[in-house]
């Protein structure tokens, strides 16, 4: 059994992409067994013969070369992830037809497509949509991973087959030493400015929350969860432009997905601006409180139960939110009822893996 985890990676800097990559293995693994070999493909890593990154070459793929369609052949089943919030036109048209035109490949070479748990849109285009309804059109399943994206399938007129969870949620919980106290994860993405936030004040809400959280006592441990790399995408100038101001703290630098889940394990609470840092927590029973930049936040957690999201674009207090959210005594007890909730959505998720093989 071959299976390919499409637009993952898992060896990325990214360590949320990481989880994408690792948990849509695990969650193969936990639907066709352990001796399922999985392989990732992403832009620019991979196994593929051409490199599947560029809509050019993929167009020349579908008129007159066969190499990518003959080395798809060799799988039973392509998860196709869209890089987990990628099945959108936020990111421009042109990605959405990259990442659709080598499905269509897939499906030429006559292996089951499944649109594996992610965000669906938003598609603010036309043009996104059209490409949308054929890519879950033809797809042999879609999963989402939240209320929010099952209606934007809904919308676009193909209900999806089966709502679920995160994958994160599919890896093995490390075991608890709760040898820190609060992990603070710092986000490059929105250190210097981003479409989603405005960079000074995101800085002044980071500064204000690490003031006060050292004030009331609390341990601080800043973690980057995107390790340092020549991108500008990455959280460690962050976390050490923090440290500089801040000499009382930790900080926490991971070197891969299993480091940065035990040093997860470790804490008592995590305040993530990565999605995934907090997902990694809640999958561990670790509670979390996010500081959303985007829409794939409030809908995936709320559906877990996990209510104690701090929304960045619109709070007028955002470091306040997060300090009265502390002082809530169910936190870790409703962690671990997110797990349980989990367990229960991801379950289906692999009833339609199977089912995907089977048509």
């Amino acid at each position: 059994m071959r299976v390919l985890v499409a637009w993952s990676d898992d060896r990325s800097r990214n360590l949320g992409v990481r989880a994408l990559a690792h948990g849509s293995a695990a969650l193969a693994r936990r639907a066709f067994g352990d001796d399922c070999e999985v392989e990732f493909q992403n832009f620019g890593k991979g196994a593929s013969p051409v490199p599947v990154g560029s809509l050019r070459s993929l167009a020349r793929e579908h008129l007159d070369r066969h190499q990518v369609r003959d080395w798809l052949a060799s799988f039973d089943l392509v998860v196709d992830t869209r890089s987990g919030d990628s099945f959108a036109d936020i990111y421009g048209t042109k990605r959405l037809a990259t990442m659709s035109a080598f499905a269509d490949l897939a499906r030429r070479a006559k292996v089951p497509v499944v649109l594996g748990p992610q965000t669906i849109g938003p598609f603010g285009s036309r043009v996104g949509r059209a490409i949308a309804r054929h890519s879950m059109r033809t797809a042999t399943l879609t999963m989402a991973r939240d209320p929010a994206s099952a209606a934007a399938a809904h919308d676009l007129g193909r209900d999806v087959d089966v709502l679920t969870t995160d994958v994160v949620f599919a890896l093995p919980a490390p075991a608890r030493t709760h040898t820190r106290d609060v992990l603070l994860n710092v986000s490059g993405l929105l250190w210097d400015g981003s479409p989603h936030v405005d960079g000074p004040t995101y800085r002044r809400t980071v500064d204000t929350l690490t003031t006060r959280l050292l004030a009331a006592g609390r341990r601080v441990t800043l973690l980057a969860h995107v390790l340092d790399s020549p991108l500008a995408d990455n959280d460690v100038p962050a976390v050490q432009d923090v440290a500089r101001a801040h000499p009382e703290v930790d900080v926490a630098i991971p070197t891969d997905l299993d480091d940065v889940r035990s040093i997860i394990a470790s804490s008592e609470l995590v305040i993530g601006s990565r999605m995934h840092a907090c997902l990694n927590a809640l999958s561990i029973g670790v509670p979390a409180l996010p500081l959303a930049y985007s829409r794939k936040f409030a809908p995936l957690l709320d559906s877990l139960g996990w209510s104690s999201t701090v929304d960045l674009r619109t709070s007028s207090d955002p470091a306040g939110e997060v300090l009265a959210h502390l002082d809530d005594p169910e936190l870790p007890d409703r962690a671990g009822t997110v797990q349980q909730r989990a367990a229960e959505l991801l379950r289906p998720a692999e009833d339609a893996l199977r089912t995907a093989l089977r048509r």
